[in-house]
């Protein structure tokens, strides 16, 4: 089966042609390109003509999955789902990107976000296989969260916003917070843009052990918790630009194991945080094979 897949990012839409074979094996990416994102009409308009062209080389495919950024305004699985929510991209709060793909491709696209579509596809293919209940965590520009339950995407009214939970501000940090809309969020207080706010340096360029790297550790650990104690999720995959910064995981496993003081016993043996927090399995395709996975899946 050919499908078509777009990873729509705040920065970038990577598009590409996948072929899956039946069975449970890891779908081929066949083709690929990049794009900026820009206005949305212009952005739509060279992904279409990526794909016109790339349909004339491959044949059109049957199913079109889009993982896209966020936040996603409507009800999962009613009209209207997958607009494009509140956000401070210019020209996209409210965008009908399903409509829009939809005009231009003759496909009715699978869409949900970046995160849970990657949650669906580590479970499928990667760090997560096999793992009924598992979280995909991103930390980059923002930070956000894809929850599968019992092998099932989790929706409620909309999807979860594991990035804009309150954090207790840790006693050595005056920073006010990122975030727009709740200052002193996860995302507001650990984000990369945060990051940098608050040390005046972007986090590429931060030493391996530079104080802010235990600092985040600590806000992501904090942030962690109700994933853990509400959720009682199995695993939690810590990927995104930030999220795999070399040693962060490490942190973030010392600290999330001190916070739980010894009340969650899975998680207090030797060797048990190494198995709950993992990096992503999927590397640098994992945003076309979460699109693939939604296509297939959802």
């Amino acid at each position: 089966m050919l499908i078509a897949a777009i990873e729509a990012g705040g920065t970038k839409f990577v598009l590409g042609l996948l072929e899956s074979s039946p069975g449970t094996s890891t779908p081929i990416i066949r083709a690929s390109a990049r794009i900026p994102t820009g206005e949305p009409e212009t952005t739509i308009e060279s992904a279409a003509s990526w794909f016109t062209d790339a349909f004339s080389r491959y044949g059109k495919p049957e199913r079109l999955g889009v993982a896209s950024f966020g936040p996603l305004a409507g009800r999962f699985g009613e009209p209207g789902w997958g607009r494009i929510g509140p956000t401070p991209k210019p020209g996209w709060s409210g965008f009908d990107l399903p409509g829009k793909l939809y005009a231009r491709l003759g496909l009715q696209p699978s869409v949900d976000t970046d995160v849970n579509a990657a949650a669906l596809a580590e479970g499928l293919w990667g760090a997560s296989r096999g793992i009924s209940n598992h979280v995909y965590v991103t930390v980059g520009t923002g930070i956000g969260g894809g929850i599968v339950v019992n092998g099932v995407v989790l929706h409620g009214a909309g999807h979860p916003e594991t990035g804009h939970v309150p954090v207790p501000r840790e006693p050595d940090d005056a920073y006010p917070g990122h975030c727009p809309f709740h200052g002193a969020c996860l995302e507001g207080m650990a984000s990369g843009p945060a990051l940098a706010d608050r040390w005046g340096a972007p986090a590429e360029s931060l030493a391996v052990d530079h104080p802010a790297w235990d600092l985040e550790a600590r806000y992501l650990a904090s942030g962690f918790l109700p994933l853990v104690l509400a959720l009682s999720t199995e695993r939690i995959v810590l990927g995104g630009g930030l999220g795999s910064a070399p040693g962060l995981i490490e942190r973030v496993r010392v600290h999330l194991r001190r916070m739980l003081a010894g009340y969650v016993p899975r998680l207090d043996t030797p060797g048990a945080m190494d198995a709950f927090i993992v990096p992503p399995g999927l590397g640098s395709a994992a945003g076309l094979l979460g699109a693939a996975a939604l296509a297939l899946f959802s």
